[in-house]
């Protein structure tokens, strides 16, 4: 898995490139504790080279969100595969993460 972090504007893109699992949560992990470190408020996940995720990945994700949202931190996804997607509705946390198409409208969205 590869982490390559963004500035855009005033908005955090944080792109991944590899699944996310057992095995690479903990580098994923250490990408947000970066994020939270500098008190981004605005952050974008870009799911568009994550091709698989497990629920050691998803408690990662949860983790991510609940952190930024210590000091008021907001997190978007975006471009979730239908797969990836279909993981999130299944465990109906599409309810509690803000999904979204794309980038642009990601970072669009945020007020």
């Amino acid at each position: 898995m590869q982490i390559k972090l963004e500035q855009k504007n005033d908005v955090m893109i944080c792109y991944i490139d590899g699944d996310i699992d057992i095995n690479t949560s903990p580098e994923f992990n250490k990408a947000i504790e970066k994020i939270a470190r500098d008190k981004a408020a605005k952050v974008v996940i870009n799911f568009e080279k994550v091709g698989y995720v497990d629920s050691s990945g998803l408690a990662t994700v949860v983790a991510a969100l609940k952190r930024l949202k210590t000091y008021g931190g907001r997190l978007k996804l975006v471009n979730l595969s239908t797969k990836v997607k279909n993981l999130f509705e299944i465990t109906r946390l599409d309810k509690l993460f803000e999904i979204i198409e794309n980038e642009q409208e990601a970072i669009k969205g945020f007020v």
